[in-house]
């Protein structure tokens, strides 16, 4: 009963203080005079993406590095197969090419980049401050761009910040920020402490909880983001704010992650980092044993590539397509709990 209670109040908090965070984020960059366009850019991508952040972080401080690196596979996997597919339900989205070319690109290159990092073992401290200067430059170049006259990608992330609302006096926005902080980092610990009982309870790795129930927890603050721009007939910044999301979750949390505890995902001996220096070792599985499947890494390839297929057939992802990426979650989820034999790697 206090495991699930865990749970279920870490999950409540992360959403109501991953909100109120980037409500009170937002509202405060207003008042100092902050730009629409570096709102979206920074604080409403970055806001939404704090609860994986700080979730990942207290894994590794606990030594759960299954939950830590399954938060980000899963959140990157429920980003694009829950979040963009409950989306198009609400409303089809409709593709800008030029900046779908320019952000998605980015979003592909981060996961290769991710994927060849998790291949080698390689999630040491230089390695995780490379990824955290590749995020800035990133961000650098976006702010260069998007500042142009007629840039593509300007009004997406313009429409981000305009989907938060905020009309709160500043000393009151600094309140929400700082109480957004402190629900964020008080629901992490709940969550991952439940998640790890309930893993050992019901005999089921911590990389399972994590690509599952952490996962869709720290998503559900992009999963609501996404649903209001819909509603609202701004599906693109829904798209939009997922690919930002999905580049920060991999650049930005896996890179901080590592330079502040670098980790291995191969347990035991054998692991391929194991000479190198690292907080933070593999536990749940037996020795040389990766705690990330082949099965998880195609899912997460898999979403992105049906992502960029549906945006580039007729320019619009359909709603029969965001049907088809719902299922493919549903699907992943079953293979994930053993509903469906689990293929190894």
């Amino acid at each position: 009963m206090m495991m699930m209670a865990l749970i279920v109040g870490g999950l409540m908090l992360l959403l109501a203080g991953g909100e109120v965070l980037v409500r009170g984020s937002v509202g405060v960059a207003r008042k100092l005079g902050m730009s629409e366009l570096m709102i979206g850019l920074t604080l409403v991508g970055f806001g939404t993406s704090m609860p994986e952040m700080v979730t990942s972080l207290q894994a590794l401080s606990d030594g759960a590095v299954g939950i830590s690196v399954g938060n980000v596979i899963g959140s990157n996997i429920a980003n694009v197969l829950l979040v963009v597919g409950a989306a198009c339900l609400i409303s089809p989205i409709v593709i800008n090419l030029r900046a779908l070319s320019r952000d998605g690109l980015v979003m592909i290159a981060a996961t290769i980049l991710f994927a060849g990092v998790l291949w080698f073992d390689g999630f040491t401290r230089p390695m995780g401050i490379l990824f955290v200067v590749l995020l800035l430059i990133y961000l650098a170049v976006s702010v260069v761009l998007d500042q142009r006259k007629g840039s593509p990608v300007a009004a997406v992330h313009s429409g981000e910040a305009e989907t938060v609302e905020t009309h709160e006096p500043l000393w009151l926005a600094l309140l929400l920020a700082v109480g957004g902080i402190a629900g964020v980092i008080l629901g992490a610990r709940m969550l991952v402490t439940g998640g790890a009982e309930l893993a050992r309870t019901v005999g089921i790795s911590e990389t399972v909880i994590g690509i599952s129930i952490v996962a869709i927890g720290t998503s559900l603050p992009e999963l609501v983001t996404s649903i209001v721009s819909a509603a609202k007939g701004r599906a693109d910044v829904a798209l939009g704010n997922v690919i930002g999301s999905n580049v920060f979750n991999i650049l930005g949390i896996m890179g901080v992650s590592a330079a502040v505890y670098p980790f291995s995902i191969v347990s035991g001996p054998s692991s391929a980092a194991g000479d190198k220096p690292l907080d933070v070792a593999a536990l749940s599985y037996g020795p040389g044993e990766s705690l990330i499947s082949m099965q998880d890494m195609g899912a997460l390839a898999l979403s992105v590539f049906l992502l960029i297929l549906f945006a580039c057939t007729e320019r619009k992802i359909a709603r029969w397509e965001g049907a088809v990426l719902l299922a493919g979650y549903a699907l992943y989820m079953a293979f994930s709990f053993d509903l469906i034999p689990r293929f190894t790697g």
